[in-house]
């Protein structure tokens, strides 16, 4: 069965080669140019108060390439830039000094999941695993609700949207420090709610990190 799965991609590949997700080059699903330039952009790292999280901080600014990439990640199916990025918060990570017990990613409502196929937050934080070596526990907190979109919103308007949006797995959180993990960072109200969920079961704390912030 692995082996006619391993043809029929090859069939695929030969029909339509891979390109490069950022820049469409032939043959690769992330060129060497374009992954040295993601991991030469310089952390840029910055906190912003979000109670009740005990930190915050993100990578850069979502602009540029780290914007392009997020968004190539997010919608163009390009899983394979999972990898730089979770790297890149790997590194804010161990310059943090924070102490946390597993890496939880922002989840997905199911229907997004399924539309999507994938979440994009799982993904950067298992890659983050590789280099943290904590376990990365997608299950810990689940999107019980379906939330509009937060385009457009102001931050009052954002943090009702995801009010009780999240619910959180005291078996698997209580007593434990956790590392939320997201794509982007805005208003902040969904790691806020996020926080506060996973809080409300008996986490000891909520940390979080995101690959970009919007500038506000």
């Amino acid at each position: 069965m692995a082996s006619a799965r391993l043809l029929f991609q090859w069939l695929i590949d030969l029909v339509y080669p891979p390109r490069c997700a950022l820049c469409g080059d032939l043959d690769v699903p992330l060129c060497a140019a374009c992954r040295a330039e993601i991991d030469a952009t310089p952390l840029d790292p910055h906190a912003r108060r979000l109670a009740p999280l005990s930190g915050s901080a993100t990578s850069g600014a979502h602009d540029g390439l780290l914007r392009d990439a997020i968004h190539k990640l997010k919608y163009d199916n390009a899983r394979t830039l999972a990898e730089p990025l979770g790297d890149r918060l790997a590194e804010l990570y161990h310059r943090s000094h924070w102490t946390v017990d597993m890496i939880v990613p922002v989840p997905l409502h199911t229907s997004r999941f399924q539309e999507r196929g994938y979440n994009q937050s799982q993904l950067i934080g298992e890659r983050m695993v590789r280099r943290v070596h904590h376990p990365c526990v997608p299950s810990a907190l689940i999107r019980r609700r379906s939330t509009p979109s937060q385009v457009g919103r102001s931050r009052s308007e954002r943090q009702l949207n995801m009010q009780d949006a999240f619910h959180a797995d005291a078996a698997l959180v209580a007593g434990r420090r956790i590392l939320l993990i997201d794509d982007v960072q805005t208003s902040g109200a969904t790691l806020q709610e996020s926080a506060r969920a996973l809080l409300n079961v008996g986490a000891a704390a909520v940390y979080a990190m995101t690959v970009t912030a919007a500038r506000l």
